[in-house]
């Protein structure tokens, strides 16, 4: 018999959810088929079989939440694993691990021992509403905050949504109305925004750039790039390579916090927003500062198209320093964009608009376009992100300067 483990989720990702199940207990598999698919906070991770032979058993069946080295099932090989198949079908192994002591379920959570060990609570003074009764860390939380009264209710991590019911539906409505549990990928974009707003002073800056600098290179070279590189000559390399260029001169913005230090970056791992039907996620291109207009378009478009088909690896949705995010494909004007934590800067692009401006005394129509630059006000004072995005703006006006290093 052979055990189907969790396989390396990368790091930072300490768990996973078990979406879905492609085989059922008693299937025959082959070696490397796929058996289940896992939900982490970041990206979704087919499980393969580590062998031929018969899905005996299946430990975290849907909706389970397994930790990084947990046990998933179990295949036997050959033949006889039809009749160990059999016996799983039964319910009385189901039922025996349900009826594991509160106790064993508490080892489990480590991080809920540890909180009730701080506290000085037993198991019994806790009610869990995790699987089977298990005792989560908010558990813990929540019952410190009652104890501790109000004030210490204020202080506490956030309950489970069913602490907060919804107000009463009229049934003509609740009857039209579908409910669909979050994905893991959804409540983890809501969990770090939320950080980000709670944790750094967040502040924006605007500005607007003339496209028409950009357009008019474009348009005179798209076939010969093309023709020469195998991709399209988009924007995004133009804001990339603006961007590397004013991080060079404000470092803060390409620094994070930690602790009581401020970690400066001596490169610039560039994360690009993507969005894709589960929700948006942020592939980085590493090292954007020493690549080509080419090498940047081939791989915003690779990593793109990979994070459509939620096929991103963690090590692709891993290390940025700043980001990027494109709100004008959508056809937004004028957005504020939050941070992506532990990150300091993110620029919002927007819809380009014929726009009347004043150039050289003359009211004429030109492509304008607003750029957002959010940052974190700890680190990056008023002066650093107002200079960032105005050397933004001159890079983008005048391409040239891009090619100069002005």
């Amino acid at each position: 018999m052979t055990d189907v483990m969790v396989p390396a989720l990368g790091e930072s990702v300490s768990e996973a959810t078990v979406s879905t199940w492609f085989k059922k207990p008693g299937d025959a598999v082959k070696q490397d088929e796929m058996l289940c698919e896992l939900e982490t906070d970041k990206v979704s991770v087919e499980v393969p079989s580590p062998v031929s032979g018969v899905l005996a058993e299946i430990l975290a069946p849907e909706g389970t939440t397994v930790a990084a080295n947990a046990r998933l099932a179990i295949v036997t090989e050959g033949a006889a694993a039809a009749t160990t198949a059999a016996k799983t079908e039964a319910p009385a192994p189901k039922e025996e691990r349900k009826e594991e002591p509160a106790a064993k379920s508490v080892e489990d959570a480590p991080a809920a021992k540890k909180a009730m060990a701080e506290a000085g609570l037993t198991p019994d003074q806790v009610q869990g509403t995790g699987r089977d009764g298990r005792i989560m860390k908010e558990d813990v939380a929540r019952t410190v905050a009652g104890a501790a009264g109000a004030q210490a209710a204020a202080a506490a991590p956030a309950p489970a949504p069913a602490a907060l019911p919804r107000a009463p539906v009229p049934a003509e409505d609740a009857a039209r109305e579908e409910r669909v549990k979050m994905t893991r990928l959804r409540a983890t974009i809501a969990r770090r925004l939320k950080d980000a707003q709670n944790t750094a002073a967040m502040l924006t800056t605007y500005n607007e750039v003339d496209m028409s600098g950009i357009m008019d290179l474009r348009n005179a070279y798209k076939d010969a790039f093309e023709k020469k590189h195998g991709v399209k000559m988009g924007f995004m390399s133009f804001f990339v390579k603006a961007c590397c260029h004013a991080l060079k001169e404000v470092p803060e913005v390409n620094a994070e916090i930690d602790g009581q230090d401020i970690v400066y970056k001596n490169y610039v791992h560039m994360g690009v927003a993507v969005g894709t039907p589960s929700g948006l996620v942020v592939p980085v291109v590493r090292d954007a500062d020493r690549m080509s207009f080419a090498e940047i378009e081939k791989k915003i478009a690779e990593l793109g198209q990979r994070a459509r088909d939620g096929k991103l690896s963690m090590a692709e949705m891993q290390g940025g320093s700043f980001t990027i995010s494109n709100g004008g494909v959508y056809g937004s004007l004028m957005s504020s964009p939050i941070l992506n934590p532990p990150q300091s800067g993110i620029l919002g692009m927007h819809k380009i608009q014929d726009r009347p401006v004043v150039v050289n005394g003359q009211i004429v129509i030109r492509p304008m376009m607003y750029l957002a630059l959010s940052y974190d006000h700890r680190i990056v004072d008023g002066k650093g992100a107002v200079t960032f995005l105005v050397r933004v703006k001159e890079a983008l006006e005048d391409p040239r300067r891009l090619l100069m290093d002005l």
